[in-house]
């Protein structure tokens, strides 16, 4: 069993530092803008260089919870805390999946 080696970052983003509010939900092709005060409750995925796959979920002002691919546009509307982890001796990329249809997730050695 090989060990991975990891990094952990921190970082804290401020209003209009982005994330919050346009999901695409399974099995759609369209985005969805959600309006209103959220709080993310999840935020998990991965970044490489050539961009990033989140899944975002957030809960609103009466504890209901939406949930989907996070996209372009989303902004942040009082603060939102990461830590994001790097394994060091691994690289992700996406590429075409004839199951799926989609690019998926390829996880390499470096």
């Amino acid at each position: 069993m090989a060990l991975l080696y990891y990094t952990f970052f921190a970082v804290r983003l401020l209003p209009d530092e982005d994330v919050i509010a346009v999901l695409r939900f399974a099995g759609r092709e369209e985005n969805r803008y959600l309006t209103g005060k959220f709080e993310v409750v999840s935020l998990i995925g991965t970044l490489d260089n050539q961009g990033e796959h989140l899944h975002l979920a957030v809960s609103d002002e009466n504890g209901i919870m939406c949930g989907g691919h996070m996209m372009p546009g989303c902004t942040v509307r009082t603060t939102l805390e990461l830590v994001i982890g790097e394994l060091e001796q691994v690289t992700f990329s996406r590429q075409p999946c004839e199951y799926s249809g989609y690019e998926e997730l390829v996880i390499t050695p470096r």
